[in-house]
């Protein structure tokens, strides 16, 4: 997998900061949640906000930055918690296939490229299947099951 990362910056890291404490205190801003995962070296639980996509009843987390250090460490743990602080529920996360990808991006996209626009590998809503197959390698793209 490419090692794409865009990181945040400041105001974006203090936004995310605003967002995050709102999602783990269980209100969701057009899709939010908070998700937690184990530090693949420090062994503590990191949080940070996603925006859970829901597909024909399937759950699906996206990292449009790249390979985040929350998508590196899910990936490592291969289980994460996601909801509020008192209702958290521990999943499984398993890595959806390059192939696999580009008809979530493209609803990814269609819903959330107003938030996340500037940080998804040059994707649009409009991209072409091409260009979404073509960055593919380069969004980690997770499903939540159990």
């Amino acid at each position: 997998m490419p090692a794409r990362y865009d990181p945040p910056d400041r105001v974006a890291r203090i936004v995310n900061h605003v967002f995050r404490w709102l999602a783990e205190a269980g209100v969701s801003i057009a899709g939010t949640r908070a998700l937690r995962v184990r530090g693949r070296k420090s062994g503590e639980l990191r949080t940070v906000v996603i925006n859970l996509l829901t597909v024909e009843g399937r759950d699906y987390v996206v990292s449009p930055r790249g390979n985040t250090q929350w998508a590196r460490n899910a990936r490592a743990a291969g289980e994460v918690e996601t909801g509020p602080r008192w209702r958290r529920r521990r999943v499984r996360v398993v890595e959806v296939a390059d192939g696999d990808k580009p008809n979530l991006l493209e609803r990814y996209l269609d819903r959330w490229f107003w938030e996340v626009k500037g940080h998804t590998a040059g994707l649009t809503p409009d991209s072409t299947a091409e260009q979404l197959r073509a960055a593919a390698p380069s969004i980690p793209v997770f499903e939540l099951v159990g």
